[in-house]
This record gives C-alpha cells, structure tokens and sequence, in this order.
C-alpha cells in the first residue's frame, strides 16, 4: 500500500532541471573546460619546475645573480703553433671513397708536407678525417697538416708511436664530402 504524504517543499521543483539524486544540482556550462585549463596549468608550472631543478643541479642555470655575460675563469688551453716538419706523414683512407687517400696525399705534397704511405684504414665508416701525432712535440707539425685538411681534428695517440708513424691522418667521410669525393 502506497503511503500519501503531504506536499512540502522538497517535492516543489523548477521546470527544465533535470534531477539526478537528491542533491545535485545541474552541471554549470564550460564546468569542463575550466578543469582541463586548470590541469594544463598546473602540468606547464609541474613540467617547468622540473626543468629548472635539472638545471640547476646539473650547474647550467647560474641562480647565484653573477654576470650572464661573463666567461668561464678557466684558461684558455694552450695549443701549439703549426709547422710543416720534416716528418714521413701516413695518409688512411677511413671511408669507402676509392682514392682518397692518394687525393689527400696530393694536397699534403702541394702544402710541403712529405708523404711516407697512402693505404686503406682498417675501418671504412669513419666520419671524422683526424690528424693523430705520437708525442706532445709534434702538436704542431700535426697542426700544420691538419690546416691543409679540410675538416681535419688533431689528438695524441701513442699507439702511433708503437708502430713507428709518428704522425698519421685518417680520412673520415667529412673530408670526402669537403673535397667531393
């Protein structure tokens, strides 16, 4: 048996709201897009905090007010002066470049440079054409080698040394693609 209750003023509702439990009301318009404006906010603040702590503890974000301008106080390394030494000169080719070493070889002659061998590096997919010395005294005649080289790098490399060429440039594809090879 169904009970009858008096009216009261719960059971008085305006038109056009649809009800959905007892206390909700209906949703406001755009309620959505403030939250998913809120969220990316607070993502962009999230992500930009992270950011700036790996900054920061990496050392690249300078937070102590210095000079932005300024340079770093380490000195500058000193390099050695280049020279065309009277030193045999081993030309690799380290790319798949027929004949590069020989074109290389070439140039070298031309600058005063005296070739000792051209051949084949043990390595054909080299690129970075670098000029190697043996000892620290001939950072300079490496130098000097190097500037005839286009794209040419300089490092001291003992194992050179071991196999009696003091000074060997090996040919990477950068050295091809400055000459057209």
């Amino acid at each position: 048996m169904a009970q009858k209750f008096p009216r009261d003023r719960f059971d008085s509702i305006p038109h056009g709201i649809d009800r959905v439990g007892a206390h909700r009301a209906p949703a406001r318009r755009g309620a959505k897009w403030i939250r998913f404006g809120w969220a990316a906010l607070a993502t962009v603040v999230l992500a930009g905090i992270g950011i700036a702590g790996v900054m920061i503890f990496n050392d690249r974000l300078n937070v102590s007010g210095g000079d932005p301008g300024a340079t770093p106080s380490a000195s500058p390394v000193a390099t050695a002066e280049p020279t065309i030494a009277p030193i045999d000169v081993t030309v690799l080719n380290g790319t798949a470049t027929e004949g590069l070493a020989a074109t290389a070889a070439a140039t070298l002659t031309a600058g005063g440079v005296t070739v000792g061998a051209t051949a084949n590096a043990s390595e054909d997919d080299l690129t970075e054409t670098v000029v190697y010395y043996a000892t620290p005294d001939l950072e300079g005649a490496a130098r000097g080698v190097a500037g005839l080289l286009p794209e040419a790098d300089v490092r001291l490399s003992e194992s050179f040394a071991e196999t009696g060429t003091p000074l060997v440039v090996v040919l990477g594809s950068d050295y091809a693609g400055a000459v057209g090879g």
